[in-house]
């Protein structure tokens, strides 16, 4: 909320900002100094130590960080917390969308038909030779006002393609590992082509793709950031408006990377974790 301020704009200075939090209000002006903290009924200069101190005190954890106001007894989400559920969302439904785009175009490149290999090369080389964030624009401005999809589906979709692309390379190459005794002993046995990719090689593949699989997992995870571009309300943009609000630039971008380093250490962990099961001694 604005509060006018006469005597504030005669000087040049902005107007003063109120932000609250339960009890915590926060006045502001362009000067840091000028700001002032009002909570547990006493006012404080920002520009003081006790006041620097109640203003990450009470503000970072309740108002930016963790959770929001206390609502009928019960604890609400903060906006990073919000931000970071939409993330997750964006995240998880577009590495399963990621996986089955590069699952079919590696079948589609080890197929014996020339249109399915070249649709499945063009479609590779347009994904991977292009910016992300230029797909992003083309998919949200361009395609959705013809197909009616909301912003949250336009992101899907655009991570989701772009990461497939790199995916299917890492099926392919996974596939083409195999030995091709593999295929020959399934064959001799009467399993037809999708049965042998089904109970035979992908089977074996899916250890030595882990790796590989991670690292791809782990990238959407950090470029999932660039949905911000397009109003998504994700962990970086709820970042970015709590810091025109309260001006911790360094707190808010410093919480928002350890929050993606939180996130990425945990699927690392948890896939080589799995992995180690997996690993079968050759």
């Amino acid at each position: 909320q604005v509060l006018s301020a006469g005597a504030e704009r005669q000087r040049g200075n902005r107007p003063f900002m109120l932000d609250s939090c339960g009890d915590v209000t926060l006045r502001h002006t362009a000067n840091l100094h000028d700001a002032r903290i009002v909570t547990g009924g006493q006012e404080f200069s920002v520009g003081t130590p006790a006041g620097h101190a109640n203003v990450l005190a009470a503000i970072s954890p309740r108002q930016v960080l963790l959770v929001g106001p206390i609502e009928n007894g019960h604890l609400t989400p903060g906006p990073l917390i919000d931000g970071l559920f939409v993330t997750l969302q964006i995240t998880v439904v577009s590495l399963i969308l990621a996986l089955a785009f590069g699952l079919i175009t590696a079948i589609l490149r080890l197929s014996h038909s020339f249109a399915a290999r070249g649709v499945s090369r063009g479609y590779l080389e347009l994904m991977r030779n292009t910016p992300l964030l230029v797909q992003l624009f083309l998919i949200y401005f361009v395609l959705s006002p013809a197909l009616d999809l909301n912003a949250f589906t336009s992101a899907v979709l655009a991570l989701s393609l772009f990461e497939g692309a790199y995916i299917s390379e890492i099926f392919r190459a996974g596939i083409v590992s195999i030995s091709r005794h593999q295929w020959e002993a399934a064959f001799s046995i009467g399993l037809s082509r999708w049965h042998t990719y089904r109970f035979v090689v992908l089977p074996q593949a899916v250890r030595r793709m882990l790796p590989p699989l991670t690292s791809q997992a782990v990238s959407l995870i950090k470029d999932s950031a660039l949905v911000s571009t397009i109003a998504i309300y994700d962990l970086t943009m709820q970042g970015q408006i709590i810091i025109a609000q309260t001006y911790l630039v360094f707190e808010l971008w410093f919480t928002i990377a350890a929050i993606y380093l939180v996130m990425t250490m945990s699927l690392s962990l948890t896939v080589y974790t799995l992995e180690k099961r997996l690993r079968v001694v050759e």
